[in-house]
């Protein structure tokens, strides 16, 4: 197929007027980038000859943009393509054309008087050519990026790239494999190397990287990469060639070619060639090797790594350690993943002796490494798929028993194990090691506990949250307040007001100094969610705690709450307790219960309730304490309720109240309600029963302006 291409290349470029029709535009509609994502790297064998080529792919064939097996002729439409007026223009008038064109953004018109200048053998000059293919990329549509591949493959075949700076094919190349499309990137990069235009690296590496991680276009990679390195070792003059040489990031994307080919023998080869390239390895290299032996069954290989990194004087990383681990478990040898990883841990305990010191300050070429969680996340999902958390748990307890000796780490193989279980959503697993280890007398620091609880209380799983404090508790750990707090929230917003109530009860016996954040959700919760009878059984435990400031305003919470759900007398028995505890009630708490004995039509319990203040008000300001302050709400909700229950002497003893702190009275209101309720009130008949009501009836009629 390659020497096919060849030969078609050599076909298309040999004859400057058979070359035209890579600059025709016979194609369809524009296509959006987008569409470019399904054809950019598909590979084709030769046997297929009964598919269709894509259209990125037409330029290699005789006919530019057609399938194989082409449909007969159709005459072509009239279009805008070959209009007259291009035709009986010379050089410099299509020039000064093109230029016009690309001065107004008319790409299509650009392109007709480049085309016709191709007619006549003859290019642009520089500024115009590389500002048309500029252009051309940055349309962002499928046939523009034709446009622009067919002009620079035409001027490197024919040996024209002077006429190109490297900047706009840099720019076609990058946008080519932006879009996903690294076969024509690739090509144009293949045909730079054999017109002698050499690529600068960060033209090159990153299609090679692309296209090293697909297995269909990873052989293609792999050439190119090899073709820069023997045309670097062919060139005389280096200046030529300086900014070509492949890097290290370059070589291991090569590597990863050889990982997605397979090929042991490719992988091998690339590192004859190190010394040669001038280039270095380094850790991740000897890891895609690694893996490359692993993907073939090849443990023996995998073993005489050592040897080999001592040989090119490169020292395991973590990214090394992370591709052998992997590369283990590839083979499905848990015990030798398992064996890299406490190695990594003996290594870091003799690197790293001073206890100030972390394991990233240790001294030394060759650097103490930890397991990271990438690492344990392949091992603990290789674990559970396999084996048994018996097994996990012996691995972690071994682990563990390493990392006493290792004064220069933060986080425990056991919290990595956990955080790997929870980021796998395996918590259940996860609790059962806790539980394990637990049983096997293994240390499980407060760490390893706490990701896992913060993954419960990610889920609402409210049962195991309080389950796994109670059993951090029983291990002798204590956790810190915004943990508790971070749970009982938690717990609130699920609603599991048993689970709330026992971390808080934990809480107060593990001798947590600061409550007020769990207390304040839990009384905020429970109001919000209509449970007064929750609300005052929780305030009467807590209320004693020295640690916990319980004010008027959480019993008037209660009340409130009580009231609003028509539950008066328990509303009343809350304002009992209060006033048991020596909690001053004030005028919120006595105009809840006067509105809760309104709704329920309760009129004489108001009379008391009114009675009951004047009292309490009174032999305050006889002990010459402030009594709380009486606002006009609360009166006038007192003088409603009297005036409807037909207590007009209280009610007079309140319109009193009112005058003597000047505050306003609506008594078209009273007059309305007292129309309402009392219009057919007999005064003569009442007078003789009840003598003194009439005189307060009388009044208050008075008072309203209402004839007697």
């Amino acid at each position: 197929m390659r020497r096919a291409g060849r030969f078609y290349y050599f076909f298309l470029l040999s004859n400057c007027s058979r070359c035209s029709f890579l600059l025709s535009s016979r194609s369809s509609s524009p296509c959006s980038l987008p569409n470019l994502l399904a054809l950019g790297n598909k590979t084709y064998s030769s046997s297929e000859s009964n598919a269709k080529i894509p259209i990125i792919h037409s330029f290699l064939q005789p006919r530019v943009f057609a399938a194989i097996n082409p449909s007969p002729p159709t005459p072509p439409p009239a279009s805008e393509d070959h209009l007259p007026k291009y035709e009986r223009l010379d050089n410099s008038e299509l020039e000064r054309e093109l230029e016009t064109a690309l001065a107004h953004n008319k790409v299509n018109d650009a392109w007709k008087a480049f085309k016709f200048m191709r007619t006549n053998r003859e290019f642009p000059s520089k500024e115009l050519l590389n500002k048309l293919v500029n252009e051309l990329t940055s349309a962002k549509d499928l046939h523009s990026l034709q446009r622009a591949f067919a002009t620079v493959f035409l001027l490197l075949e024919k040996q024209q790239h002077h006429l190109l700076d490297m900047g706009s094919i840099a720019n076609l190349v990058s946008t080519l494999e932006r879009v996903n499309m690294t076969i024509p990137a690739s090509t144009l990069i293949k045909a730079m190397l054999k017109n002698h235009c050499y690529p600068h690296l960060g033209l090159w590496s990153p299609v090679v990287e692309n296209m090293s991680r697909v297995e269909g276009t990873a052989l293609r990679a792999l050439e190119i990469f090899v073709e820069i390195c023997n045309v670097g070792s062919e060139v005389k003059d280096s200046a030529l060639i300086a900014n070509m040489k492949p890097d290290t990031r370059a070589f291991n994307a090569a590597l990863n070619a050889c990982l997605s080919l397979g090929s042991v023998e490719r992988a091998e080869g690339l590192l004859e060639i190190l010394h040669g390239a001038g280039l270095r390895a380094n850790g991740r290299s000897f890891g895609l090797l690694a893996q490359v032996y692993a993907k073939s069954g090849l443990k023996d290989k995998i073993l005489k790594l050592d040897e080999v990194m001592n040989l090119y004087k490169v020292f395991p990383d973590g990214e090394f350690y992370g591709s052998l681990v992997s590369g283990y478990l590839t083979l499905g040898d848990l015990e030798s993943a398992s064996e890299v990883v406490l190695l990594m841990l003996k290594k870091a305990c003799k690197k790293c002796h001073n206890p100030v010191e972390t394991v990233n300050e240790c001294c030394g070429p060759e650097a103490a490494v930890l397991p990271d969680e990438q690492i344990y996340n392949m091992l603990v999902k290789s674990f559970l798929d396999v084996r048994t958390i018996k097994d996990l748990s012996r691995f972690i307890i071994r682990a563990q028993e390493i990392e006493q000796q290792l004064v220069c780490t933060d986080q425990t193989a056991g919290a990595y194990v956990i955080n790997a279980c929870v980021s796998l959503g395996y918590l259940d697993k996860a609790h059962s090691i806790l539980d394990e280890m637990n049983t096997q007398g293994a240390k499980v620091g407060l760490g390893v506990y706490f990701s896992l609880l913060k993954a419960y209380c990610k889920e609402q799983r409210t049962t195991e949250a309080t389950q796994l404090v109670s059993d951090l508790n029983m291990a002798g750990l204590e956790l810190d307040a915004s943990g508790y707090d971070a749970v009982v929230d938690v717990c609130m917003t699920a609603q599991d007001f048993k689970a709330a109530f026992a971390l808080f009860r934990d809480m107060r016996e593990a001798g947590v100094a600061s409550l007020k954040t769990s207390y304040l959700t839990i009384m905020t919760g429970l109001t919000e969610n209509h449970r007064p009878e929750l609300m005052a059984a929780f305030l009467d435990e807590v209320v004693l705690d020295p640690r916990i400031e319980v004010g008027v305003h959480d019993w008037n919470s209660i009340i409130h709450s009580f009231c609003k759900l028509g539950r008066v007398e328990d509303a009343r028995r809350t304002f009992k307790r209060m006033v048991f505890l020596r909690f001053e009630p004030n005028g919120q708490s006595y105009l809840s219960l006067v509105h809760g004995y309104c709704a329920a039509e309760k009129y004489f319990s108001i009379l008391l309730l009114w009675k009951e203040m004047r009292t309490r008000t009174a032999r305050a300001l006889g002990k010459g304490i402030e009594a709380f302050k009486i606002d006009r709400d609360l009166l006038d909700a007192f003088l409603y309720s009297l005036v409807k229950g037909g207590f007009f002497d209280a009610a007079m003893e309140v319109v009193e109240k009112m005058k003597e702190l000047k505050m306003f009275v609506d008594k078209w209101r009273y007059k309305q309600v007292y129309m309402e309720t009392h219009k057919k009130l007999n005064l003569s008949r009442l007078k003789k029963r009840n003598f003194r009501k009439v005189q307060a009836i009388i009044a208050f009629k008075s008072w309203l302006g209402l004839s007697s």
